[in-house]
């Protein structure tokens, strides 16, 4: 047996199926054997394993032991005379691993190799090469000055920047989405140590190949696709804790006396200086855009109110005192929070949805502005002024972060992002079936052939190019996304395309005979993806906020309306404490029907008042799960306000 290829999955099902896909592609040639172990995962990963690769080796776990066990798992089951453990979210190319063979065989001292990987935008990534933590660069690492000076030998040596990435060498760690491995070196040195739970366990093992006598390499004459991000988010608390204490366990073990102390003392400082920017930044980037619109339209309004009072009324000090603090507050709340609850904080590009949010909140100030005493309405057309700028303003806002974010000002809606498909005409029909069926709109340009000989040339139709002129047409059309058909162009192709255009634009695999059409393109999110599998409107923002403020308004409605509302009721009592349940959020007006076996397969909710099921006796399991999978599916606020509606009437 010549390879041994180990995957552990966790709930990325459709980037386990594309790796998969790439795997078959590239094992031809090799005698090889690939395992897939399973660390309890609630998105039918394993059923989709086992009926679309039954060649694959199936280990389903019934809980979660964490990426070193169940590495070790497959391993000690497995007998290639190479080992590879590879990410479920990657893509290898065709010749892969035939080029890693061959290396390691004219290297009989290669312990380890790592291969050039790129993520979803075509980029580079920087840990395709790295260096050994020693204290110095733990500390280089944790306190941001590899990523000051990535180029200098004396701060850069965590990802080894110096060294040109299209270049062969030696290094000292490789990365765990991609690390192959000579049996014969881990039968020596010891499998992956399992006190790492996620995170660290890859710079063990090389630490261990380099202290056993081998050599560790980096090959960037092939190339991955690393979608990283995909098993845990590394923009999170939870990355940033798991991984540094996972080097406090690699300082403790490798490093005696005060080198080990020096550093597990930079890596305790670290966590709490990375903690505290992870949350400055995670805080920022969620609420940019409301404190940018909410300061804007707030000074804004008074430079309104002193030029309005100059030019109009000639007296600067004709508005009272306590607008500046009372309306101009209340007026910046009120917009805020239209686009907030329109779903504009959601998309913030999509102008449509918020120039709208704003003109209905606009139109409910004017009109809680007609209900208030005279003396407190100090000028409609101040009103309508601060209405006009809060739109103008929030508009330069997005504009700005937009060009800052992609260099240029096109800003597309979905429907106007601009799409070309790069394969044959039969896989670039069912392309647009499947967006069409997913419900994914886009303005299609047209299709490029990925050959000279194309069997679909003209007059096929909305054929606009070949794919050797893709580099143009990508410029002349002003696409914003690519989508590439594997089943008729190369892995190696793609990959190629995709280093060579840039991060610029956006790059989406179908892979063959898939319902899936995927991509990502921030390291610090999960992936992204088109499918025609089910998508849970419960799941998306606009409609979790919708349920959340119906659950809380109706809960303070019914509470003031407690003595007539129980008039109907038999059950007094509970009906009054489920309505101070829900409004301090214990429980929902609606929630699932129980008991339900698959409840894990479906978007969390709480504990419920009422149910899907709750005018109807079901008893039957798998009904019971079908009427919950309904209701995810289809939510909206009007289904449970006809379920509450049924307590009364």
């Amino acid at each position: 047996m010549d390879l041994s290829i180990v995957i552990v999955n966790y709930n990325v099902r459709y980037f386990l199926e594309q790796a998969l896909l790439s795997v078959q592609r590239a094992i031809v040639g090799l005698e090889t054997e690939v395992w897939v172990v399973d660390n309890n995962s609630a998105d039918a990963s394993v059923e989709m394993v086992r009926e679309r690769f039954p060649w694959v080796r199936v280990i389903a776990n019934q809980d979660n032991p964490g990426f070193s066990i169940a590495n070790n798992q497959a391993i000690r089951q497995s007998s290639g005379k190479y080992v590879l453990l590879l990410n479920p979210d990657t893509v290898v190319e065709e010749d892969t691993f035939r080029r890693c063979f061959d290396f390691m065989e004219a290297r009989p001292q290669g312990g380890g190799l790592g291969v050039r990987m790129i993520d979803g935008r075509g980029q580079f990534l920087p840990e395709s090469k790295r260096g050994l933590p020693t204290p110095w660069v733990a500390f280089t690492k944790a306190f941001g000055l590899a990523r000051l000076f990535p180029k200098s030998k004396l701060f850069g040596h965590y990802h080894l920047a110096y060294l040109p990435e299209n270049e062969t060498h030696k290094v000292e760690v490789l990365a765990g989405a991609f690390m192959w491995m000579r049996r014969s070196a881990l039968e020596e040195v010891g499998l992956l140590d399992e006190d790492f739970f996620m995170y660290g366990e890859d710079i063990d093992l090389s630490y261990r190949l380099l202290k056993g006598g081998y050599e560790n390499y980096y090959l960037p004459t092939t190339n991955i696709i690393h979608y990283k991000g995909e098993s845990t988010k590394r923009g999170s608390l939870n990355y940033v804790r798991v991984f540094y204490q996972a080097m406090i366990i690699f300082a403790q073990k490798h490093f005696a006396g005060g080198g080990a102390g020096a550093m597990i003392g930079l890596m305790r400082l670290g966590i709490y200086l990375r903690a505290v920017l992870t949350v400055v930044a995670n805080v920022w980037r969620a609420l940019k855009f409301p404190l940018l619109d909410g300061l804007g339209i707030y000074l804004g309004l008074l430079l309104l109110k002193s030029l309005w009072s100059e030019y109009h009324f000639n007296d600067p000090n004709y508005f009272p005192d306590h607008i500046n603090y009372l309306h101009f507050p209340a007026y910046t709340l009120l917009w805020t929070g239209s686009i907030f609850l329109g779903g504009g904080y959601d998309k913030p590009y999509d102008f449509g949805r918020l120039l709208k949010s704003l003109g209905i909140g606009t139109l409910l100030l004017f009109a809680i502005y007609g209900l208030l005493p005279e003396q407190l309405r100090p000028s409609r057309a101040l009103l309508l002024l601060g209405a006009a700028w809060a739109a103008a303003w929030a508009l330069l806002v997005r504009a700005s972060a937009h060009l800052l974010q992609h260099g240029h000002l096109r800003v597309a809606g979905e429907a106007d992002q601009r799409l070309l498909i790069v394969g044959h005409q039969a896989e670039t029909e069912r392309t647009l079936s499947l967006l069409q069926r997913a419900g994914v709109r886009r303005n299609y340009l047209g299709r490029i052939a990925p050959t000279q000989t194309d069997p679909d040339l003209p007059p096929s139709n909305n054929h606009v190019g070949r794919a050797d002129q893709l580099q143009t047409l990508t410029k002349i059309y002003r696409a914003d996304e690519l989508i590439f058909c594997s089943a008729d162009l190369s892995l190696e192709a793609i990959q190629r395309w995709m280093s060579q255009l840039g991060p610029g634009l956006e790059y989406r695999i179908l892979p063959e005979a898939s319902s899936s059409i995927i991509g990502s393109h921030r390291s610090d999110q999960r992936g992204n993806l088109y499918t025609i599998d089910v998508s849970m409107r419960i799941d998306e923002a606009t409609h979790r906020r919708a349920k959340w403020l119906f659950d809380k308004g109706m809960a303070l409605l019914m509470i003031l309306l407690l003595p007539l509302a129980i008039w109907f009721l038999k059950n007094k009592a509970a009906f009054a404490g489920d309505c101070f349940r829900v409004l301090f959020g214990a429980k929902s007006w609606v929630g699932y029907a129980l008991p339900d076996p698959k409840l894990d397969t479906l978007p969390k909710l709480k504990p419920g008042v009422l149910s899907p099921t709750s005018k109807a006796t079901v008893s039957d399991p798998a009904t019971l799960h079908q009427v919950n999978f309904l209701y995810a599916r289809d939510y909206s606020v009007e289904d449970d306000l006809r379920l509450l509606a049924g307590l009364f009437f």
